[in-house]
């Protein structure tokens, strides 16, 4: 099963809203505590060690890609 980078939400805002509702309360250790402990279970959801990997791979690219604009725009 190759990662799927589209939409897989009917409603995505709702989706959204749902994770940014979650982070509410919540200290800044709290949060990164949650996104950890989220991203295991989703992880163990998946259940395909390849499509861990290529979404590990995407989501640290995309990190950096938005490190580097945000020290373009500086």
């Amino acid at each position: 099963m190759p990662l799927s980078t589209s939409s897989n939400f009917a409603l995505p805002d709702d989706a959204f809203r749902a994770i940014v509702e979650a982070h509410r309360g919540l200290t800044d250790e709290q949060s990164a505590d949650f996104d950890a402990a989220l991203v295991l279970i989703l992880a163990n959801h998946i259940g395909d060690i390849d499509v861990l990997r290529e979404a590990l791979v995407l989501a640290k690219r995309r990190m950096i890609d938005g490190q580097q604009q945000q020290q373009q725009q500086q």
